[in-house]
């Protein structure tokens, strides 16, 4: 659970909505409510897609280590 926590977390401090993110990985609100809430896996290239769209490594928003690193 700790990875969706991180998805909701991010999707928090940039002060977007889930209907935001779900526009960006373009699927519904509700198919990305359930990604973040942990009741449905993510496929990995919508990890991809946020993790360019947040700058951020993909090992941070996947919750493999706890400090981001910024994509430059």
């Amino acid at each position: 659970m700790y990875v969706y926590q991180r998805l909701k977390d991010m999707r928090e401090d940039n002060d977007k909505k889930q209907e935001d993110i779900a526009l960006i990985l373009n699927i519904t609100r509700q198919q990305y409510q359930l990604y973040e809430s942990g009741k449905r896996e993510m496929p990995m290239h919508h990890f991809v897609t946020l993790a360019k769209y947040y700058g951020i490594s993909l090992d941070y928003l996947a919750g493999i280590v706890d400090t981001p690193k910024r994509l430059k």
